[in-house]
């Protein structure tokens, strides 16, 4: 997440290519650069010092983490009734989920706390390992302590522990991003996109051990566990510039996963089950692109592909118009969903400031528009996944007939009603 990682630019003219699986994390070289995941502002996640009281429960492991007992802040599942509208969920991600030297991922959990929203952050495993100990990593397919994304500082490390700790105890969920962030487009091509099951299920276990061995990775004695048992909170991820799902799932199914966010290019429809019905297929979407006559892909890197052609630091002049055009996709694909099918609405996001930080602007913007409005519902992709498995069946399956923009005949009461 420190600068942009080579990969193919989408062109504004290019429909297909707009929905393609083009994502960023960060790179060590690469085109365009932003900040670098680093001190964060004053995260207050435990810790000496930190404002809030140790955290109390059974230590695992090395002490990197502890069962605290169940997850804060979590809304029960209800069922629908009969006739009743479903609600409008929509689901904020952020890939890697480092703390950054401008204070993003603080910025966004007081910004979730103030909208009472739920979010998902893809914690990329060696954040949480310090650059020294980087040959720890045996990425799949590359030498030990390669990585397409920058290893952190001391300081860093201790700061994404501590941010994870506090987003987890307001009530968001912890995912995964993986590792080592290779994409496709590599030099070399030697992606995620060639992995095998056996590897995927090397580099999970990999970004799991990170998480969970930090103490004994890093040494830190002034900061507290992860109030969580991480083996059994990971339900899902998202892979590296949306790339090797296919051979991902098969592992995602053996490991008790409940869902992937790694499909690129999906509708905006209902989502259904994959992998024999194991696991819960949440893609990002392609929303209407406001000025264009084709849809972009719900992620802020690629509105910026479309933007920019790829820059980072693109033309000063026109991040006004760019921002204000990323704000209103969102909510063009927001109220396209709330006023017709009602389907799941998915937002990717990384914390840069790729164009100024417009993306992050235009992200909080949409939050503040849309959080409050009835029926809505601003929620992790696990809170998604305990409300679809406690409703029928058959009210899933009537949920998906609806294309994108598809109002239900009748309305609500009438296409659900008994």
């Amino acid at each position: 997440m420190s600068t942009i990682s080579r990969r193919a630019v989408l062109t504004a003219g290019a429909a297909t290519a707009a929905l393609g699986a083009v994502t960023a994390c960060s790179s060590g070289s690469g085109a365009g650069s932003a900040k670098r995941p680093g001190s964060d502002a004053n995260p207050s996640a435990g810790g000496t010092g930190s404002g809030q009281p140790p955290v109390k429960g059974t230590p695992l492991g090395d002490g990197s983490t502890a069962d605290t007992g169940a997850q804060p802040n979590q809304p029960a599942a209800e069922k629908l009734k009969p006739g009743e509208a479903p609600p409008q969920f929509v689901v904020f991600s952020w890939d890697g989920a480092g703390a950054t030297d401008d204070g993003q991922f603080t910025r966004f959990l007081k910004v979730a706390q103030e909208h009472k929203a739920a979010m998902t952050f893809f914690l990329s495993g060696i954040y949480t390992l310090p650059k020294e100990k980087s040959a720890l990593y045996h990425p799949p397919q590359h030498p030990a302590g390669a990585s397409d994304i920058p290893f952190l500082s001391d300081n860093a490390v201790r700061n994404t522990i501590k941010l994870i700790s506090q987003a987890w105890r307001d009530g968001h969920e912890i995912g995964t991003h993986f590792n080592g962030h290779f994409c496709s487009t590599r030099s070399d091509h030697n992606g995620v996109n060639k992995w095998s099951p056996e590897d995927w299920e090397s580099e999970i276990q990999q970004a799991v051990s990170f998480v969970t061995g930090w103490r004994g990775n890093t040494g830190f004695t002034d900061v507290d566990p992860l109030p969580f048992d991480y083996k059994k909170e990971l339900i899902g991820g998202r892979t590296p510039c949306l790339e090797g799902q296919k051979a991902l799932l098969p592992t995602a199914a053996k490991l008790g996963w409940k869902y992937d966010a790694s499909s690129p290019g999906g509708l905006q429809i209902w989502p259904q089950k994959v992998q024999d019905g194991k696991i819960w297929d949440f893609p990002l979407q392609g929303i209407p692109f406001p000025g264009h006559n084709f849809q972009v892909l719900s992620m802020d890197y690629n509105i910026l592909a479309n933007q920019s052609g790829g820059s980072t630091k693109g033309d000063p002049a026109k991040y006004g118009q760019w921002r204000d055009q990323a704000r209103d996709a969102y909510l063009a694909g927001f109220n396209r969903a709330y006023t017709t099918n009602r389907a799941p609405f998915f937002v990717g996001n990384h914390f840069e400031q790729w164009n100024g930080g417009i993306y992050m602007d235009a992200v909080e913007e949409t939050i503040k528009q849309i959080a409050g409005k009835p029926d809505v519902r601003l929620v992790s992709f696990r809170q998604l996944v305990d409300w679809l498995e406690a409703q029928d069946q058959s009210t899933l399956r009537k949920l998906r007939t609806l294309n994108v923009g598809q109002a239900p005949a009748g309305g609500w009461q009438t296409f659900l009603g008994a």
